[in-house]
């Protein structure tokens, strides 16, 4: 127990998803403005290494990312806010698309912007992601 470790890494959220459409309309949907804006948030994303955006998080106000990684049509990487990362890995499975949305960065011993601890934020994402990604399912079979 005597160790002086102050980061308690949490594990990242994960789910993954088999989509009945085509990869490219998959990556259209989650790495454009317009995509992310119909399943998740409204944004000013652009598909560009580097490129800082924001999310419109509602009563939250705008939260501040930035393009980190960025492979078409298969993986798409943003830092979140303070602390967050955000993956969208895409596989093209004979005109289907294995999605997977990977929300890493928790830590126990952090808060968020707003002054939430990771422990008890990470429950209510991970719970959010599940509608979220059922969302993007809805919106890509549509």
């Amino acid at each position: 127990m005597g160790t002086n470790n102050t980061q308690e890494t949490l594990p990242d959220i994960r789910q993954t998803i088999v989509l009945n459409a085509p990869i490219q309309k998959v990556w259209d949907a989650v790495a454009t403005s317009d995509g992310i804006a119909a399943w998740f948030m409204p944004n000013d994303f652009q598909p560009e290494l580097g490129y800082e955006f924001h999310l419109e998080a509602g009563p939250f106000g705008k939260s501040p990312c930035k393009v980190t990684e960025l492979d078409p049509p298969n993986r798409l990487t943003f830092a979140w806010g303070k602390d967050w990362s955000l993956t969208f890995e895409l596989i093209a499975l004979e005109g289907k698309t294995e999605f997977t949305l990977i929300h890493a960065g928790w830590d126990a011993a952090k808060v968020t912007e707003f002054g939430q601890p990771h422990g008890e934020i990470r429950k209510h994402m991970s719970e959010g992601w599940t509608g979220l990604v059922g969302r993007l399912g809805k919106y890509v079979e549509a």
